[in-house]
């Protein structure tokens, strides 16, 4: 890996995921990645280093779509297999996360399994310029980032500055509570906010298996 990622005791779980086939880099414990310092400044939690059960079902959505060409935009990538399967369909991809070694993860894994993913180190308070410059994305995807109140509003305030003109937003949430004060700041901004519920049959999480796919368009969209 590199300098942030080299003492990090990983291991490789194989992902299948509409035919494609990842050989996934990921930590071995998450738990074990517990800094207290950083979470003394900003309550930061290790959380990009699971492999999250709403981003399996994210990535197989992703899977469906006809990508080729278009301009996707990750946040709070993770281990950013979403991203990673959009590359795989030949979209532009950039996965963005605001610690680094998840981005050192995602520049590895998508070199091993052959695509093109930019990354991006993002606190969604203070945004790159580079993030909002037009044109923006055309599709802007999130798995499992609502889990605490205070995500809610910044998310609200930089998703209108990234998607492009006609762009989509698809966020999966295993329903978490905070989910809703996001969802409803959009609907208060004429956002069209839907929402789909899948089964998911893989590895629970504590909030059981039932994943939601909120697809959320502006208002002129």
């Amino acid at each position: 890996m590199n300098d942030a990622t080299d003492a990090i005791p990983t291991t490789t779980e194989t992902i299948s995921v509409a035919g494609i086939t990842i050989d996934l880099t990921l930590p071995v414990s998450a738990e074990d990645l517990i800094d207290e310092a950083e979470f003394d400044v900003d309550e930061r939690l290790p959380y990009w280093a699971e492999l999250w059960p709403s981003g399996r079902v994210l990535a197989d959505w992703v899977a469906t779509q006809s990508l080729i060409g278009a301009r996707v935009l990750e946040l709070g990538a993770g281990l950013a297999l979403p991203s990673l399967v959009a590359a795989h369909g030949g979209a532009r991809v950039t996965a963005t996360d605001w610690y680094e070694p998840a981005l050192s993860f995602t520049r590895e894994n998508a070199a091993a399994a052959g695509v093109t993913v930019s990354t991006l180190m993002v606190d969604w308070r203070d945004p790159p310029a580079a993030l909002t410059r037009p044109p923006g994305f055309d599709l802007v995807i999130a798995a499992d980032v609502l889990y605490e109140p205070r995500n809610a509003g910044p998310l609200a305030d930089l998703v209108p500055r990234v998607l492009a003109p006609g762009g989509r937003v698809v966020i999966a949430d295993p329903r978490r509570p905070d989910a809703r004060l996001f969802l409803d700041r959009m609907a208060e901004q004429g956002w069209d906010v839907s929402t789909d519920t899948v089964e998911y049959r893989g590895r629970r999480d504590e909030t059981g298996s039932r994943i939601h796919l909120h697809r959320l368009s502006p208002p002129d969209g």
